[in-house]
């Protein structure tokens, strides 16, 4: 598989033991944060196809650049979707099978979360096997602030890492979790200093990679059938996301994001 030539907005390297784990490093292409615009969102989707068919690679890593791990949807593609109803369905598709791909593919993911994580690489942060945060990391579900319900990965994953009472309060409200408290509540797997951060993720993705892949695999199958079994609920979400999408919330919250103030829903 020619990653480089197939992805622009992730760069993708192998390394460890016989190059088996692949290093996946969302670009922060406006030199700050990685951000999910048009092909961005679509490649975060697609990558775990090309990860679970690949029979050479035992293992990812997802990680960010610069000032963190992801900053969301790009305001730009934010606002097509809720004035061109092709583009709507379209990133509907993609963060549909954004969350199944990562759920379905057969190989460990580690997600190693520095600084904001919020939006498309939040999903993947959160659904990753092994999810290690820095301790200061700031993880914020935004889509309440933004005006549309907390879909994607909010409904299918929250309730069953933190428990509802703790997933209400925080996706609800939009209150940001850190990477400290997100280990203290079951919604990270650990919390580590930030320079630890990567040296402790590919500590993790190479003993995956050297273990028994078949037993490493189809226990991840198995657990994965707690996600498989909130399917339903996760594809109500995502509908019920989608519709806010076309409603004037919305736009109200792509304002005041733009325009640097407090929404005002009425």
């Amino acid at each position: 598989m020619d990653y480089a030539a197939r992805y622009k907005t992730l760069a993708i390297e192998r390394r460890g033991a016989n190059g088996a784990v692949l290093d996946i490093r969302m670009l922060a292409v406006n030199g700050k944060l990685p951000t999910a615009g048009h092909d961005g969102h679509r490649e975060l989707a697609e990558v775990w196809r090309d990860v679970s068919a690949d029979d050479t690679v035992r293992c990812a890593v997802l990680r960010g650049e610069g000032q963190g791990f992801s900053g969301g949807g790009d305001l730009a593609m934010v606002q097509d979707m809720t004035t061109d109803d092709v583009v709507r369905q379209r990133v509907w598709r993609e963060a549909r099978d954004l969350v199944y791909n990562i759920i379905n593919c057969d190989k460990p993911i580690v997600s190693a979360m520095h600084g904001p994580a919020v939006g498309a690489g939040l999903v993947a942060g959160l659904l990753a096997d092994i999810s290690i945060a820095a301790k200061h990391a700031k993880i914020v579900d935004g889509h309440t602030r933004l005006g549309v319900a907390a879909g994607d990965h909010a409904a299918i994953v929250w309730p069953l890492l933190c428990g509802m009472a703790k997933a209400k309060y925080h996706l609800l409200l939009c209150e940001p979790v850190s990477g400290e408290e997100a280990e203290r509540i079951g919604l990270v797997s650990l919390a580590v200093d930030e320079a630890d951060l990567l040296p402790r993720a590919y500590e993790v993705a190479d003993r995956l990679a050297a273990g028994s892949q078949s037993a490493i695999r189809l226990t991840k199958y198995a657990l994965n059938n707690w996600l498989r079994q909130a399917g339903p609920t996760f594809d109500a979400s995502l509908a019920l996301e989608f519709m806010g999408f076309a409603g004037a919330d919305v736009r109200e919250g792509i304002a005041s994001l733009r325009e640097k103030r407090a929404p005002d829903f009425g």
